[in-house]
């Protein structure tokens, strides 16, 4: 089914235009919106989830959950889809808080967070897009960074998101 993302301008005003996925130029000057969520279990541990090997980007890499905002959609409602979609994790939009947005060359990365509990054994993963999921503390996820196994993309905004997960009590 073809994916379709609303266009924002620089300053994230709506264009009243949608592209299909793929075919956003990045020397266009305009923008979709992504979300990226950092669930963080009560020991202080990042969820990350394995990309499929089967991706044309990053592919067999470790990120964090994340993905584009369809067309008509907000981007809470498009985090809690990303979330169960990629992890079988449903939760609820209230019980994500939004930490920050973040604009890159062709995006607005919304970054949100979630407090979960969840047995690797129960994440459901989604065929063509996960193939793995594992807890990880800081000192693991920072190895996995300089080890170039987390996406690219994600290990760029761990910097972004670094105070927040601290003061969550990420160990």
């Amino acid at each position: 089914m073809a994916e379709y993302w609303d266009l924002y301008d620089e300053e994230r005003k709506p264009l009243g235009r949608t592209v299909l996925r793929g075919s956003l130029d990045s020397t266009s000057g305009v923008f979709h919106v992504v979300v990226m969520i950092a669930t963080m279990d009560s020991r202080g541990r990042l969820l990350c989830t394995l990309r499929s090997a089967e991706k044309s980007n990053y592919p067999a890499v470790w990120e964090l959950t994340a993905g584009s905002v369809l067309a008509g959609e907000d981007s809470l409602t498009a985090a809690v889809r990303e979330l169960r979609e990629e992890t079988g994790i449903t939760a609820a939009p209230g019980e994500l808080r939004f930490i920050k947005s973040v604009r890159e060359t062709t995006a607005f990365i919304d970054c949100y967070f979630l407090r979960r509990d969840v047995a690797i054994e129960d994440i459901v993963l989604q065929e063509g897009e996960t193939s793995a999921a594992k807890w990880v503390s800081k000192p693991e996820f920072e190895n996995m960074i300089a080890q170039k196994k987390i996406a690219f993309p994600v290990a760029r905004r761990y910097s972004e998101l670094y105070d927040y997960l601290m003061q969550e009590g990420f160990i």
